[in-house]
């Protein structure tokens, strides 16, 4: 990954999905109800390949409150913003590599088979947690065997404030189990 967000700046070929709080209420629910962090969100998709845009605010933390975006609720924050990403990428068929994927399947795996594999994140300068924003792009994807079906799916992300604020990070994502995209297609 390179590091840096990816930019749809391309009108021609982009579309846009607005918050939509049906989908939001199902992604924040395993979450218990103090770190609903994520309070709404959009998805903008562009040649099979999409980012997700949210606001946060942090009212109650698992640590000791410092007031700016700590180690743990940026991974939290993560967590959802990207859920929120792929579930609207399925729903909305927008990107290639997850047409195999029914909301059903997603929503009976979203807590078993999705995990973290790798987080990287810099904390550039602090960021006031009582009012934030994110951003997570899918990067690429990769399929995989080697002992069970595997989609990896690195991801870039970063989080801002409406001052100086700012922490970047690098995830690599794996859903276990996914549908065979080819099996979808022949099925349709």
């Amino acid at each position: 990954m390179t590091g840096s967000i990816l930019r749809l700046t391309d009108t021609a070929a982009r579309s846009q999905v607005d918050d939509d709080r049906q989908l939001l209420a199902k992604v924040l629910r395993p979450y218990r109800d103090p770190y609903h962090y994520l309070t709404w969100a959009t998805v903008t998709t562009r040649n099979g390949m999409a980012v997700g845009r949210g606001e946060f605010r942090i009212q109650e933390r698992s640590t000791v409150d410092t007031g700016m975006l700590g180690g743990a609720e940026f991974g939290i924050c993560y967590e959802q913003l990207v859920r929120f990403l792929i579930a609207s990428s399925i729903k909305e068929r927008s990107v290639p590599e997850l047409e195999g994927w029914a909301t059903g399947d997603y929503w009976a795996g979203q807590v078993p088979d999705l995990h973290v594999v790798r987080l990287n994140s810099a904390f550039r300068s602090p960021v006031d947690s009582s009012a934030f924003f994110g951003e997570v792009a899918l990067a690429s994807f990769t399929e995989s065997t080697v002992r069970r079906p595997i989609l990896l799916i690195d991801t870039t992300c970063r989080f801002w404030d409406g001052e100086s604020g700012r922490a970047d990070g690098e995830v690599l994502l794996a859903l276990l189990d996914p549908p065979d995209p080819r099996s979808a297609r022949a099925a349709a």
